[in-house]
């Protein structure tokens, strides 16, 4: 037994912890979790805990349903919200088959995959989420989301929810060990926002899973709803995951040369040429769901199309300005993805195409100065700024086009993330919205 194993052992006696959930998530992202008892704990470590697969989306078929949940020492927190403070604490578990292979499907282990190619060329895959989410009273059904407050961008909110429930979360977060940066109101009523201190990928898509149930462990304690839902609101601006990226080598960032334009390195710029040149393929894993699009297209700052820039919130992968003095913290930002994506499979797609801009040694075009959405039409197409997909439909034909986003998955989680996301949009097709019922229903 590691000395990993042997301080959770000893945590869960010291701190009376009665029980141990067990979390891991399906392919699209939704967290799971199975709770074991102290006794069971050694077992857990030694041979995993067994469940049925098939019951799991995604993870596997029918006829072969078992699975192991291994739980990783390393992401032993106790859990600090109400409910759970009768001794519970958390682990999230890689996946495997009962002969000890890692499960081809768990989102997990994919990234773990990737992120071991990334090693084996010398660069460990850093990232730095700034999730946004909206803060809404509770749901009356058939009614619309009505948000907490109408507060806006950076304003203060003396004693207000979004305020209290803000500093609740935070607290709650770096109990659990997860820094914070920032957090702030965001632009839309009862949106709000929080920024993760950057860390490498798998610790942050862990963090990622947990912020999200903190958040709404939060928002129940406080007698509201919290929604990472893309665009909630039909006239207020959508939640994304601005995400910023970087590549070290060692202790050193890969991205950063003195004196070289932007102070990018030849590196960093084939590595934004890559999310470039592959952001239509990967867009159906970054932006998952229907209603990501109606965020993607409905303006307020959403990238929509695909350029680069230095500071300039219209493009799609935009490059922060930072201290001369501070070269280390040279990165870049990626702008489509929204708050309800699979981390772990958003990580692995956009890491994949900033790497094989550096393989295949891709050149990076003029950044864009102007604001892209202002620009007519004819302007994007001299310039050469190609659209994202416009709905889950296209970003399904794009993707399963590509060699990219198969080969970074595996075909098991390819195909599956692309059987679910045409059910998807079958079934969203269907609908008779009440838009239509309003247009056409008196007059036709």
């Amino acid at each position: 037994m590691d000395k990993q194993q042997e301080y959770v052992l000893r945590s869960v006696e010291e701190r009376d912890i009665r029980f141990i959930r067990m979390w891991f998530t399906d392919v699209l992202g939704v967290l799971k979790s199975v709770a074991i008892a102290p006794a069971e704990l050694e077992n857990a470590f030694s041979e995993g805990i067994g469940f049925d697969g098939s019951a799991v989306e995604g993870l596997t078929r029918v006829y072969e349903a078992d699975m192991i949940a291994k739980p990783d020492p390393s992401t032993f927190q106790i859990l600090p919200w109400r409910g759970a403070r009768q001794g519970a604490a958390r682990m999230f578990c890689d996946i495997s088959t009962p002969d000890g292979e890692a499960a081809l499907t768990d989102p997990r282990q994919v990234l773990k995959r990737n992120l071991d190619k990334a090693s084996a060329q010398g660069f460990t895959f850093y990232t730095h989420p700034e999730i946004e989410f909206y803060l809404l009273e509770k749901p009356e059904p058939g009614m619309p989301p009505q948000p907490v407050d109408k507060a806006g961008y950076f304003d203060n909110v003396p004693r207000g929810t979004a305020h209290n429930f803000r500093r609740e979360a935070i607290t709650m977060l770096e109990s659990m060990g997860i820094s914070v940066e920032f957090s702030h109101h965001e632009a839309g009523p009862g949106q709000n926002e929080i920024d993760l201190r950057y860390a490498d990928a798998l610790s942050m898509a862990d963090n990622i899973m947990t912020f999200r149930t903190v958040v709404k462990e939060v928002a129940l304690e406080q007698g509201v709803f919290a929604s990472f839902m893309p665009k909630p609101l039909a006239d207020g601006p959508g939640s994304g995951m601005h995400t910023h990226l970087s590549l070290f080598e060692g202790d050193t960032n890969a991205f950063y040369e003195a004196g070289a334009d932007h102070q990018l390195s030849p590196i960093a710029r084939q590595f934004i040429a890559g999310l470039l040149t592959y952001a239509p393929e990967i867009t159906a894993i970054t932006n998952q769901y229907v209603n990501s699009y109606k965020r993607l297209w409905g303006g307020a700052e959403a990238p929509s199309y695909v350029c680069w820039g230095s500071n300039n919130r219209s493009a799609l992968v935009r490059v922060p300005i930072h201290k001369p003095s501070k070269g280390q913290s040279t990165r870049v930002e990626y702008r489509a993805m929204d708050s309800a994506a699979n981390p772990y499979l958003a990580f692995s797609v956009l890491l994949a195409a900033g790497m094989k801009g550096i393989e295949d040694g891709l050149s990076l075009p003029d950044g864009a100065e102007d604001d892209v959405w202002e620009l007519s039409p004819a302007e994007r197409r001299a310039m050469g700024y190609e659209p994202l997909p416009a709905s889950l439909s296209e970003a399904i034909q794009v993707m399963e086009r590509s060699e990219l986003v198969a080969e970074t998955l595996g075909e098991r989680v390819f195909d599956f993330v692309l059987r679910n996301k045409r059910a998807e949009w079958e079934a969203y097709r269907a609908q008779v919205t009440p838009y239509e019922l309003e247009q056409y229903l008196p007059v036709l």
